[in-house]
């Protein structure tokens, strides 16, 4: 009789603080997604739950590995289960992510979640240099990352990644002759500059560029890749248009230096991708040079070429401001040297793409969230 009424005591008390996944979900639905504004459970982002002994182990799915807000998120689920089930309750929490798409599934880059155009009005702000650092960022935070240079008659990501030597090979899929793209830096890559010598001029008028281009997405064996990244030519131009005609465009970035022809410049790109006939989503701004650090006082910031310009940019158009790049030595020496920046150990420069990036990303699941899937553009031109 006295262990039976030690085991109803002992089963009364266990029913009182069980500890089950019913009642993990139901303190996980409090908390909020801060991008998506919906609930964990509802979006689907709480897997693998496991319950023990005054323990509780799940994942949560981010929509990018490069999330700006995933140490947030990982405090508030903690918050919500020690305050709606136990204080004692120990909480693990594995973080992975999926990335998000917009893009439907079609006979062009199927494996590709998102194609991003990195674009900008005019040339010498330091398109390519974005472009590759953001790229270098993106991979190391574990995302899967390629880079078509679409600039024909002046390619440059060869050189940044030290690849102009390089070429790449053929292989059959299906009866089919494929490029496999040059991987660098865990970044596959495809340009002009490895198919033609790297002394000579591309002289060819606009068709021929814009069939260059359409070969880099349909003759190219990509694979998988989460985040694909486009480096488009200075201004508007057929490459623009054949680029959003030949492959659904997730979103644009806009890269811009502060001073106000620059600027002047920028709007004209970006009002371009704003158009109604195209309509492709602006993601933000990546203010470059923003400001001149020297080496020796990492502390100082210099406008020389004045300040605030990204700001009003992305103002004007309803925009995030997804970063500002400072003028560091460091950044022309390393692409000079065939190594993007964000590679070596400048910590204002690691600091500031990756705040670019992450930035980049956490907009781009944004809109996968809130717009429509991404379609091919139609238009007579």
């Amino acid at each position: 009789m006295i262990l039976v009424g030690i085991t109803d005591k002992l089963s009364a008390r266990m029913g009182e603080f069980t500890l089950n996944k019913e009642k993990v979900l139901a303190a996980l639905s409090t908390v909020e997604e801060p991008d998506l504004k919906k609930d964990l459970v509802t979006l689907g982002m709480v897997q693998d739950i496991e319950v023990g002994v005054n323990q509780v182990r799940f994942t949560v799915v981010l929509t990018t590995p490069a999330c700006p807000l995933k140490e947030l998120i990982k405090s508030r689920c903690v918050a919500a289960i020690h305050t709606l089930i136990s204080p004692d309750v120990e909480v693990v929490i594995n973080l992975t992510a999926n990335v998000t798409t917009a893009k439907p599934t079609g006979p062009l880059l199927p494996g590709v979640k998102n194609v991003i155009a990195i674009a900008s009005g005019k040339g010498g702000v330091g398109k390519s240099t974005v472009t590759a650092n953001l790229a270098m960022a993106l991979h190391r935070s574990g995302a899967k990352v390629g880079i078509v240079d679409a600039d024909i008659f002046g390619p440059s990501i060869p050189v940044m990644f030290g690849a102009e030597d390089m070429q790449p090979t053929i292989t059959s899929h299906n009866g089919k002759n494929l490029i496999n793209p040059i991987r660098q830096y865990g970044i596959k890559l495809m340009s002009i500059g490895f198919l033609t010598p790297p002394d000579s001029a591309v002289v060819w008028r606009g068709p021929m560029a814009s069939q260059a281009l359409k070969q880099f997405f349909g003759d190219t064996d990509w694979g998988e890749l989460d985040y694909l990244l486009i480096d488009l030519p200075p201004g508007t131009s057929d490459i623009h248009i054949t680029l959003v005609q030949t492959i659904p465009v997730a979103g644009a970035v806009i890269v811009t230096t502060p001073q106000k022809v620059a600027l002047a410049d920028a709007t004209k790109g970006l009002s371009m991708f704003r158009q109604p006939q195209i309509n492709v989503p602006v993601l933000g701004v990546v203010e470059n040079m923003a400001w001149f650090t020297p080496a020796e006082l990492p502390d100082h910031r210099y406008p020389i070429f004045g300040s605030g310009g990204g700001q009003l940019l992305a103002d004007k158009w309803d925009v995030p401001l997804l970063g500002q790049i400072p003028l560091v030595q460091g950044i022309r020496e390393a692409g000079d040297a065939g190594k993007p920046a964000f590679m070596e150990e400048n910590q204002i420069v690691i600091d500031a793409f990756n705040d670019a990036a992450q930035a980049l990303a956490q907009q781009l699941a944004i809109r996968n969230a809130e717009k429509a899937e991404t379609k091919v553009v139609e238009m007579n031109t």
